[in-house]
This record gives C-alpha cells, sequence and structure tokens, in this order.
C-alpha cells in the first residue's frame, strides 16, 4: 500500500522545478559540481582567492598521515568477521582549522584520518563564495581523500538582497525576513529555543524549505560541495524530490531530527522510497540515528533497511557528544561493538573526544567569522583530539576482528 497523501502539492513541486531549472537544471547543476571537485580548478581558485599556501602547507604534510596497514601489520592481525566500521568526525570549521587538524595528524604519525568529515557550519555568501570553503573542501577531500565531506546549510543564515528576490522572483515566495544588516536578508524564526538559534536552524516552516534547497545548491554548483547535512522533515522530503535527478548530490540526516525509534525510520524510509531515484537508490545517503537509540533498535533499524531494498545508504550513531548536546559523559562505544558483532555495518561518529576539553562544545560551531578564525589554532586542536580518539577506538575494533574505513590517504595502495 502507498502513501495515502502526496508529500507535495503541485504548486510546492513547481516551485522546486523553477528553482532547480534557474541553476540551469539538474544536468548542469551535476557538470558543475563535477567541475568544482576537480583538485586543479580547486587549486587555481583558491590561490586566486588568496589561499594557495595553505594548500601547499597541506600538500607537505600529506607525506607524514599514518597507514592502515602498517598498523595492521604491526598487530598481526586479520579481519574474520562482518560489520563494518566507517570512521567520521564532526566540526571542521573551514580552511585553518581543518589544516591545523592535518599539522596535527601528521606530527604524531600514528592517527589515522577519518572516512568522512562534518562540518556545522552556516554556509554564508561570503564562506561560500570567498574562496576558503573551496580550500577546505580541497584539503579534506582533494588531499587527504575522505569519503564524504558533509556541509550544513543554516535557513536562519543572512544573505543578500539580491539572493532573496532572485529566489522570491523564481518561486513566486514571500518570506518573512528581517534586516540583521544593510542590504541583508534573513528568515525570522520563531522558535528560538536554544542558545545556538533554534539548534543551528531546524525550523524550516511554511515554505522555507526553497531557502534550504537554493543554498545547498548554490554551494554545490560554486564549490563542488556534494554532501549536505538536513535536520527537517519538511526539507529531508524536499531534497529527496529536488534531487531525484541529481544523482552526485546526497544527503544527510542529522541526529536531530530524532530518528530515535524504528517507527521514525520507518517513516524517513517511506519518503525516500517515494522520492527514489531511477535505479532505486536515494538522495540520502546517512542517516545519524538518534542519541537515545539503543543498540537493539538500531539493529533492528539496520535490518529493516536491508528489507526496505534502497541500496548504499548507511547508518551512524554518536559514540561521543559535546557535553551541550545531550547526556553527561555519553558514551556509545560498547553499544557500536554490539552492533558490529551483530554482522551489521554502523558509523560512528565523533561529535566529540569525550573530555569536556575547552571549545569542544556545540557552541564553537557557531562562532562568529572573527572569533572562528581567531582561535583556528585551538579549534584545529580539537578536531585533532576528535580525530585521535576516532582512530582509537577504530583500531580496536579492527583488533575485534571487523574491518573499519578511513580516507584514502590513509590507505597505502590509494
Amino acid at each position: 500500500m502507498g502513501m495515502h497523501f502526496d508529500l507535495f502539492s503541485q504548486k510546492e513541486m513547481k516551485q522546486m522545478d523553477k528553482l532547480k531549472e534557474s541553476y540551469g537544471g539538474a544536468a548542469e547543476i551535476m557538470k558543475s559540481i563535477e567541475k568544482m571537485r576537480n583538485y586543479d580548478e580547486r587549486k587555481k581558485v583558491a590561490a586566486e582567492k588568496g589561499f594557495g599556501d595553505m594548500l601547499e602547507k597541506a600538500e607537505g604534510y600529506a607525506g607524514s598521515l599514518a597507514k592502515v596497514e602498517d598498523f595492521i601489520e604491526a598487530e598481526k592481525f586479520t579481519f574474520s568477521k562482518a560489520g563494518v566500521a566507517t570512521t567520521q568526525v564532526s566540526g571542521f570549521q573551514g580552511a585553518p582549522i581543518t589544516l591545523r587538524g592535518m599539522q596535527r595528524m601528521a606530527e604524531d604519525g600514528e592517527t589515522l584520518v577519518p572516512a568522512e568529515f562534518i562540518s556545522v557550519m552556516a554556509l554564508s555568501e561570503d564562506y561560500v563564495l570567498n574562496g576558503e570553503l573551496l580550500t577546505t573542501l580541497a584539503m579534506a577531500e582533494n588531499i587527504m581523500k575522505c569519503k564524504k565531506y558533509c556541509n550544513t546549510n543554516l535557513v536562519g543564515t543572512p544573505l543578500s538582497d539580491e539572493t532573496y528576490e532572485r529566489l522570491e522572483k523564481v518561486t513566486g515566495e514571500k518570506f518573512e525576513t528581517f534586516v540583521p544588516n544593510k542590504g541583508m536578508r534573513a528568515l525570522i524564526l520563531k522558535n528560538m529555543g536554544t542558545p545556538f538559534g533554534n539548534l543551528g536552524g531546524v525550523e524550516v516552516a511554511n515554505n522555507n524549505h526553497l531557502v534550504y534547497l537554493d543554498g545547498i545548491t548554490r554551494c554545490a554548483v560554486n564549490t563542488g560541495g556534494n554532501f549536505y547535512l538536513n535536520p527537517s522533515w519538511s526539507s529531508i522530503a524536499a531534497a529527496c524530490y529536488y534531487a531525484r535527478d541529481i544523482s552526485n548530490l546526497s544527503f544527510k540526516i542529522s541526529m536531530l531530527l530524532s530518528t530515535q525509534s524504528p517507527m521514525q525510520f520507518r517513516m524517513l524510509l517511506n519518503i525516500m522510497k517515494e522520492y527514489s531515484r531511477k535505479d532505486g537508490t536515494s538522495a540520502i545517503y546517512e542517516i545519524n540515528l538518534g542519541n537515545g537509540m539503543s543498540p537493539e533498535c538500531f539493529i533492528q533499524c539496520s535490518e529493516e533497511l536491508k528489507i526496505s531494498g534502497i541500496p548504499g545508504v548507511s547508518l551512524a550513531a554518536h559514540l561521543r557528544i559535546n557535553p551541550d548536546l545531550g547526556l553527561k559523559d555519553f558514551d556509545w562505544t560498547k553499544n557500536a561493538h554490539k552492533v558490529l558483532e551483530s554482522g551489521n555495518n554502523i558509523t560512528i561518529k565523533y561529535e566529540s573526544d569525550g573530555t569536556s576539553r575547552p571549545l569542544d562544545t556545540m557552541e564553537a560551531y557557531f562562532l562568529s567569522k572573527e572569533d572562528r578564525l581567531a582561535q583556528a589554532q585551538q579549534i584545529g586542536d580539537v578536531i585533532y583530539y576528535k580525530c585521535v580518539r576516532c582512530s582509537r577506538d577504530a583500531k580496536d575494533i579492527m583488533k575485534m576482528g571487523h574491518r573499519a574505513t578511513f580516507a584514502d590517504i590513509s590507505h597505502r595502495n590509494k
């Protein structure tokens, strides 16, 4: 039995179609993304924008990063069990912070670079267009060769008057905004329930999903960034519809969505199935299951995902979280081992290294540009310690007989 009610009206679908066409359509968007993922292209733009020296430093650090094979040979173990752990670390807040984290990993010679990077940073027009994000992606995706780099589009981010005028003209929609400073507009968010402004932009009321889609498309075509965090039910449904014919654009479901139970997980599977691509895949690549979920429920979701027939989707769990994101001393490591021992895969995500060190907080994700850059070394160190924790835990998992995946630079033969 299918859905009783369509998720979108004809008007809503037409608005999203028009927005996509305003960027040249699906084929043109895909072409732009591919072009901007090329390292030579990124390097050229980075140099023009004044970030060339950062990439040179990153290239220099690359040769000193630890290799998985060295660890396996030294420990003399084999992989005998099903269940694969994918490594993921959050908080790569721009170019100088990413570079500092890379420097620290290169200096210690032991820490394996995680397979996936997450950045919870507002996609302001300055950040997207001034070369910093593109340089960050070049370091992460081209030099360290991480498998995924996830950006976060917070709908409350101030954008230029021109951007809102264009979006309103294309879609015929009017957005409720205020003027944070001259020449800028920002959505008015009503549910300001946290110090970080509605948990970083979960509120996607009325037709604000169009602001979300416009932001990720602008970022994708200008930087080649092709993976985006999505914290809202409406914008998830919109993303699945919008990107059903943009095969190189994908999304990660935030744990803030609260897929805390198999029931909520099935709601998500319904959305994914409703707007699956021609090949049966979904625009959703990864689902971060909520921190309240037990390992038994995680395993159940994993089994139901297999039964759904939707291929290529990974399930993630926070193993450590910021002290201001939830339960004090939260530690899901043993639960992750249970998931692996059941033969199911898991993405192990580190929002923290578990020590409550300074700047290892969610608040650090929402610093002003000036404060972020002024404290880049310290925040870069926080990233490093998260990577250390992730690497050590993944090494323990490998010793247990399970495979773990890392960035390609951490493999000798990739």
